[in-house]
């Protein structure tokens, strides 16, 4: 019996007529150009970006037809509770300043939410 030559597998050939283009590897530049550098990551701007948002809503935003000031009390709570639901599952993952900076934050806006409903507006 003769020996059969082993399969060579599937093959792609490009007829487009194109010329290959030179693909290059990134340089020493294209790492100073990343966002932020491993050190730096942190949930502190995540925690921030939420809280001014549910600060705004609680202050009331100028509404575009009218310029009064609306507050959304409804958003505010909500914001507050994703802050509590990152607090929960970020438990024991955290740095020692993103669990200040988190609780802080929470505080003060349960604060400010409690004294929101009490004034009418």
């Amino acid at each position: 019996m003769p020996e059969r030559e082993p399969d060579p597998g599937f093959h792609v050939r490009d007829r487009r007529g194109r010329a290959e283009e030179p693909v290059s590897s990134p340089g020493p530049t294209a790492a100073k150009a990343s966002p932020a550098s491993e050190a730096e990551r942190n949930l502190v701007g995540l925690f921030m970006m939420l809280a001014s948002a549910a600060a705004a809503a609680l202050e009331g935003m100028p509404d575009p037809g009218t310029g009064q000031p609306t507050r959304d009390l409804r958003q505010a709570a909500e914001l507050v509770d994703v802050l509590v639901l990152l607090r929960e599952k970020t438990e024991g993952r955290r740095t020692p300043e993103e669990s200040k900076v988190l609780d802080e934050v929470i505080y003060g806006l349960q604060l400010r939410y409690v004294e929101a409903t009490r004034r009418p507006g």
